[in-house]
């Protein structure tokens, strides 16, 4: 009879190693490798995520409040080369100056010197650590607050703000949770990224912006919806875009007066449902209809992916009880993780024409940051790779890397427990694939025995084999948030 292990797979000091600044960055080839890189993996794995978690000594409030460094991983004939650099964001570049904390950030962090110092300042950090997409010829950091920066990919140098050829005005928001439909109906079949940005108030405005492979804005069309929306992700089918709005809503006096960050003014409302806001992706002549139908109360960062089925969108996302709230004084490395509810994956079923929706959970393993393969992007599928608890239950930091067979049901687990934790599995299909699993995952590890990250392969078709490879590089990453992956290849500069 097997019995199931009681102890942690993790001690807190492990995890809390990788949320330590780094401070330098790099430029090297990655010479100690285990295992062999596929010969056929060439192209550029690009993360970002906050890189610094103080200022000089001065610690952030939050994780989400650090500035973007972007992480750069070439493959090119078997071998890989590293390079990182900060995003030289008009926020970053200042503190670094003053060598001290100048800006109040979305998730707690506060100027030092008490409300005194941070009333009726609105002012916000463009901080630009969420997520990095090559799009259009154009490396761009991503924060879903305000408008992208763009970089060079060789180099990784900040060039400036992108603003899509006067599409964005200064300071407006662009999402930074993109997807590419891999094959977009009103162009003909070409590729075409789907982006959203957020004007929150009483009533809130979404914008819908449509953007071609040359980096030309094609559609751009705004909707208003009843309500304050906290939305991060959102998902796509060839013909509509679902954004699930969280019921939440948002106190701003204690932001205006200085004494909350404005993360910490949104409140969780149990009582209240769960909104999914589905809007069309072209209209009829003069038809500009949006259709909002609910479920019950609960909490989404992430999808993993939508499609049409009939009369019916199924989408599958990372499901919490509850939104996981920013206390004040609170110390994000002293998580008691056994308190809180694990995000478990689950399937919804929107049936359009009667306005209903069914729930059913798919996995309840506590999991976050799904990954598919591009080509399926709103469409159906049947593979779907998470981070994971290494153990099947409770709450836990990630420490695995699940795939699950959303038609058999099956389930791999391979997991860098008990002192390695996982970041967000990006799948790379294989050169003339045939199969939906036919590729790599590539994850970042933070391996905390040495204090560094590996950069893990393993084959998407089978991963209980094992990691392919891992690339062992000369520091740590702190813990990312987003990245992509180009089959370009760009000259080290």
């Amino acid at each position: 009879m097997q019995t199931l292990k009681t102890e942690k797979s993790y001690t807190r000091g492990d995890w809390q190693g990788g949320y330590k600044s780094l401070t330098e960055e790099f430029d090297y080839e990655i010479d100690n490798v285990e295992g062999e890189i596929p010969p056929e993996l060439q192209g550029t794995l690009f993360r970002n995520g906050p890189g610094l978690l103080d200022v000089n000594g001065q610690y952030i409030h939050h994780p989400f409040d650090g500035d973007g460094m972007i992480s750069r991983i070439s493959f090119v004939n078997g071998r890989a080369h590293f390079r990182n650099r900060f995003v030289r964001t008009e926020g970053y570049l200042a503190e670094q100056q003053a060598g001290k904390i100048l800006y109040r950030g979305v998730f707690g962090t506060q100027k030092p010197g008490g409300w005194l110092a941070n009333i009726f300042d609105f002012k916000l950090k463009n901080i630009a650590n969420t997520n990095v997409i090559y799009w259009g010829g154009k490396l761009l950091a991503l924060w879903e607050a305000a408008e992208p920066h763009h970089l060079d990919p060789h180099t990784l140098a900040t060039l400036g703000k992108e603003y899509f050829n006067g599409v964005l005005s200064t300071g407006e928001a662009f999402g930074a949770h993109p997807r590419i439909d891999p094959s977009c109906e009103q162009d003909s079949g070409a590729p075409c990224l789907v982006n959203f940005s957020i004007k929150p108030g009483l009533s809130t405005t979404i914008t819908i912006f449509e953007i071609n492979p040359d980096g030309k804005v094609v559609r751009q069309h705004a909707h208003s919806v009843p309500g304050f929306c906290f939305i991060h992700d959102f998902v796509i089918t060839p013909h509509y875009c679902i954004f699930f709005q969280n019921p939440v809503t948002f106190n701003p006096i204690p932001f205006a007066l200085g004494i909350r960050a404005a993360g910490e003014c949104i409140k969780f409302q149990p009582n209240q449902p769960t909104r999914m806001i589905v809007i069309p992706r072209q209209f009829p002549a003069g038809e500009t209809k949006v259709k909002i139908l609910e479920t019950q109360s609960g909490f989404v960062f992430h999808h993993a992916n939508a499609f049409e089925l009939g009369d019916e969108i199924v989408i599958d996302s990372i499901c919490y009880e509850s939104l996981p709230e920013v206390e004040p004084e609170s110390d994000f490395r002293e998580v008691n993780f056994e308190a809180i509810s694990p995000g478990q994956l689950c399937r919804f079923h929107l049936n359009l024409q009667d306005s209903t929706v069914r729930q059913e959970m798919i996995s309840s393993r506590c999991c976050e940051f799904p990954s598919i393969n591009p080509e399926v992007v709103g469409r159906p599928y049947q593979y779907l790779y998470l981070c994971a608890a290494d153990q099947p239950t409770g709450n836990a930091p990630l420490q695995a890397l699940l795939k699950i067979d959303l038609k058999s049901g099956e389930k791999q687990v391979w997991s860098a427990a008990p002192r390695g934790f996982m970041s967000e599995p990006i799948f790379v299909t294989r050169p003339g694939a045939k199969k939906e699993d036919d590729g790599w995952v590539l994850a970042l590890v933070y391996d905390a025995a040495h204090h560094r990250s590996d950069l893990v392969i393993l084959d998407a078709s089978n991963i209980n084999q094992g990691a392919i490879a891992r690339l062992h590089l000369r520091h740590h990453i702190p813990y990312g948030l987003h990245g992509s992956f180009t089959y370009r290849v760009f000259d080290e500069q």
